[in-house]
C-alpha cells in the first residue's frame, strides 16, 4: 500500500526536479537543498524574532501597542522585520513538509535513516508549536482566537476539565505573569527546536546546513518583496468580552484551527496523534526482510574499503568511512558523483536522465548518491587522484568562453576554450570534462592537449586554454550547435576534471589504439609523455573510416621525427577495394594483433566507441595481455538518446 503512494510521488518529484534543473541548473535546484534551506529559514526567523523581541512589551497591556509601534516605525523597517518573521516561518514549514515528503517518496526513511526520520517528525511538531505560540503574542483578535482555541483544545484531554480555558474568559484573568509564560515558551521551544535540528543531522555523513549563496539571496529577496507587498498587520486589539467573527488565518501554521472552532476537538487530537504514530511507524512499515545485511565496498583509486548498510548509497557509505568522494546535489541530478562499477551488482536508484545517460550506463557507470549495493561491489571513482581527504582532486564547476574554433575535417572541430584570466585547470593527461547544457544535460569530451607543466609557472596565457576535439554527430544536440551556431566568445560551463584513463608508471612497452576522436585523450597522453621524457617504446594505432578522417598528421609525423621511441600506424576501415590507399586496412585492433600476436609484457590503452572497445579488449586478453595492464575509455554517440 505504501509503495502505491510512493511511486507516483517519486515520479512527480523527478519530473518537477527535471524542470527546475532546466530552469536553474542542478546546482541551484532548490529541491536538492530543502534541508539546508530549512536551516537558513530558521535563522531568518530567529534573528528577526530577536529584533522584534527587543522592542516587544511583554505585558498584557503593552503587547499589542508595542507590536503596532514597531510595525509603523523606522521608515517601514519594523514592518519588514515583522514580515520576514511571519513569512519566514511559513516558508520554513513549507520546506520541512516538502523535505519529509521527498524523503518518503524516495523511501529514504528505513534502516539507519529511521533516526533522522523520527527526529524529523518531532521537528515538524515543534515548529508548529512554536508557530502557534507566536501567534498568541501580538495580543490582537487573531491572538485571542488562537489562544482560546488552543487552550480549549488542550482542555479536551482528561484531567484538565476546563481549567486552562478559564484563564482566557475575562480580561482580568489574563495576567502579566501568564503572558510572560507565553513569551518564555516562544523562546524555549525554538531553542529546543535548534537542539533537535542539530541532533537530526548527526547521522547524515558530511551534512551541510548552508544552501548555495544564490539560493539564500533569492530567498531573502523573495521574503523581502512579499513582506513589502503584503505587509503583516494586526487584526485589532484583543477583546475577551467579544468573540472574533472575521479573521485572516495563516494556512501554513494554523490549518486545523477552523476544525477546533467548529468543536471537532477529538478529531483534531485523533489527527495529531494518528499522524504522529504513522510517522514514527513508517520506517518499520516499509522495512524489508534481510534489513541487517551489509555489503563490502572496494573503492578505487586506492583501493579503499567501506561497509554499506542496507539501503545505504555508495556515497553515504564512503563518506561515513571518511573517504574524499566527490558530490554535490546528493539527489541524482548533477552527475558529479559518477563512478564506474567494476564488479558486483548495484541498484542504480532514481536519477535524472541528463546526469546518467544511457551511454554512461552502457559503460557501467552509476551515481554514487543513488546507487545501492546489492552484493559486494568494487567501483572506481571518477575525477579524483586519491580518496585521502588531504590529497583528493575534487571535480569542480568551471566557466569558460570559446576562444578559437578550427575546422580540421568537414566533421571535426578543434575547439579552444579560455578560462577566466589568471585561472588554470589542473588535470591529468587522458581525463575529460562534462560540458553543461542549458537544461543541465551533460556531454563528455576529453582534453586534447597535455596538462600544465608543473615545472613552470601556471600563469602563462596558454595554461588557461582547454583544447577539445568535437566530432559532428548527425542529429546530435551539442555537436550540431558547435558546427552551426557556436560563436567566438560564447560561454561554456563544464565540470572537471574527470576520469582515470591516464598513463601508468611501469617498464612495459606501450601500445595505443584510438578510434576516430578517441585520438583526443591519446594526444594529451602522448604530448605529456614526450614532455616528461618517457623513454618506453610507444606505438599508436589510429583507426578511422577514410583518409580524410585523419587529422593533425603533420604533428604526428613530427613526433615520429623527434622521438625515436614512437611509431604510428593509421588504419582505414571504410575504403573501397580500388582505393589507392597503400597503408593498413580493416579493423584497427586486428591490425595491432597482426603486428603483436603475443601481448604478454605489453601495456595497452584503448579509446574509442563502446563497440570498438568491446571487440578489442577480449581479443587482447585472449592473446596474452594481462587484464591489469589493459586500460580503456569508451564513448557512445547515441543520437536517439541525444547523447552528443
Amino acid at each position: 500500500m505504501i509503495r502505491i503512494v510512493q511511486h507516483p510521488l517519486r515520479a512527480a518529484f523527478m519530473a518537477t526536479e527535471a524542470v527546475f534543473n532546466r530552469a536553474f541548473g542542478d546546482q541551484m535546484n532548490p529541491f536538492y537543498h530543502l534541508g539546508k534551506i530549512t536551516f537558513f529559514l530558521f535563522w531568518v526567523v530567529a534573528v528577526s524574532g530577536l529584533v522584534l523581541y527587543i522592542f516587544f512589551d511583554t505585558s498584557v497591556e503593552g503587547a499589542y501597542r508595542s507590536v503596532e509601534v514597531v510595525s509603523q516605525s523606522a521608515w517601514g523597517l519594523g514592518s519588514l522585520i515583522r514580515g520576514l518573521h511571519r513569512y519566514g516561518s511559513d516558508a520554513m514549514v513549507l520546506t520541512m513538509l516538502l523535505h519529509m515528503l521527498r524523503y518518503f517518496a524516495f523511501d529514504r526513511l528505513r534502516g539507519f535513516r529511521a533516526f533522522a526520520w523520527i527526529s524529523g517528525v518531532g521537528l515538524l511538531w515543534l515548529t508548529y508549536a512554536s508557530g502557534v505560540n507566536g501567534f498568541m503574542l501580538p495580543w490582537d483578535r487573531l491572538a485571542q482566537f488562537v489562544t482560546q482555541a488552543s487552550f480549549e483544545w488542550l482542555d479536551w484531554l482528561p484531567g484538565f476539565s476546563g481549567r486552562l480555558i478559564r484563564n482566557f474568559i475575562l480580561p482580568e484573568h489574563v495576567t502579566n505573569r501568564l503572558f510572560s509564560l507565553l513569551v518564555f515558551m516562544h523562546i524555549g521551544v525554538p531553542l529546543l527546536l535548534l537542539l533537535l535540528m542539530w541532533i537530526h543531522i548527526q547521522r547524515v555523513p558530511k551534512a551541510s546546513t548552508q544552501p548555495p549563496r544564490p539560493i539564500t539571496l533569492a530567498l531573502m529577496l523573495t521574503l523581502v518583496v512579499v513582506s513589502i507587498i503584503v505587509p503583516v498587520s494586526s487584526q485589532g486589539p484583543a477583546d475577551l468580552h467579544t468573540t472574533p467573527l472575521a479573521l485572516s488565518l495563516d494556512w501554513f501554521l494554523l490549518p486545523v484551527f477552523p476544525l477546533i472552532q467548529e468543536g471537532y476537538l477529538g478529531l483534531v487530537w485523533a489527527l495529531v496523534i494518528g499522524l504522529t504514530l504513522l510517522g514514527v511507524a513508517l520506517p518499520w512499515l516499509t522495512l524489508h526482510r534481510g534489513s541487517k545485511t551489509t555489503h563490502s565496498l572496494t573503492i578505487h583509486p586506492g583501493p579503499a574499503r567501506a561497509l554499506a548498510r542496507t539501503a545505504e548509497t555508495l556515497l553515504e557509505a564512503g563518506l561515513r568511512a571518511e573517504l574524499a568522494l566527490p558530490y554535490d546535489c546528493r539527489s541524482g541530478g548533477c552527475g558529479v558523483c559518477v563512478c564506474t562499477v567494476l564488479n558486483g551488482r548495484v541498484d542504480l536508484g532514481p536519477y535524472q536522465e541528463a546526469a546518467l545517460t544511457p551511454a554512461m550506463r552502457a559503460r557501467g557507470q552509476a551515481l554514487m548518491c543513488c546507487a545501492v549495493a546489492l552484493e559486494d561491489v568494487e567501483f572506481e571513482v571518477e575525477g579524483v587522484a586519491s580518496l585521502t581527504p588531504d590529497e583528493a582532486q575534487v571535480i569542480q564547476r568551471w566557466q569558460g568562453r570559446v576562444q578559437r574554433m578550427e575546422l580540421l575535417t568537414p566533421t571535426l572541430m578543434r575547439l579552444f576554450i579560455a578560462l577566466p584570466s589568471g585561472r588554470a585547470l589542473t588535470y591529468l593527461a587522458g581525463q575529460y570534462i562534462n560540458i553543461i547544457l542549458s537544461d543541465g544535460a551533460k556531454r563528455s569530451f576529453s582534453f586534447a592537449k597535455a596538462p600544465i607543466d608543473p615545472a613552470r609557472s601556471t600563469h602563462l596565457p596558454e595554461d588557461s586554454i582547454i583544447e577539445l576535439h568535437v566530432n559532428r554527430v548527425e542529429g546530435g544536440r551539442f555537436t550540431t550547435h558547435v558546427f552551426e551556431h557556436m560563436q567566438i566568445g560564447d560561454e561554456i560551463n563544464f565540470d572537471g576534471p574527470i576520469g582515470r584513463f591516464t598513463l601508468r608508471d611501469s617498464e612495459r612497452p606501450i601500445l595505443m589504439i584510438a578510434g576516430a576522436t578517441g585520438f583526443a585523450p591519446i594526444k594529451s597522453i602522448l604530448e605529456d609523455a614526450f614532455r616528461r621524457g618517457v623513454r618506453r617504446p610507444i606505438q599508436l594505432y589510429w583507426g578511422v573510416r577514410t583518409e580524410a578522417d585523419l587529422y593533425l598528421q603533420d604533428q604526428i609525423r613530427r613526433w615520429q621525427t623527434e622521438h625515436d621511441n614512437f611509431k604510428y600506424v593509421p588504419v582505414l576501415s571504410g575504403l573501397a577495394d580500388d582505393d589507392p590507399w597503400s597503408g593498413r586496412r580493416g579493423f584497427v585492433h586486428q591490425a595491432l594483433l597482426a603486428d603483436h600476436p603475443d601481448l604478454s609484457g605489453y601495456e595497452i590503452y584503448v579509446c574509442g566507441s563502446v563497440h570498438m572497445v568491446e571487440a578489442a579488449v577480449p581479443d587482447f586478453l585472449s592473446h596474452g595481455l594481462t587484464e591489469a595492464f589493459c586500460f580503456s575509455d569508451a564513448f557512445v554517440p547515441n543520437v536517439k538518446k541525444d547523447n552528443r
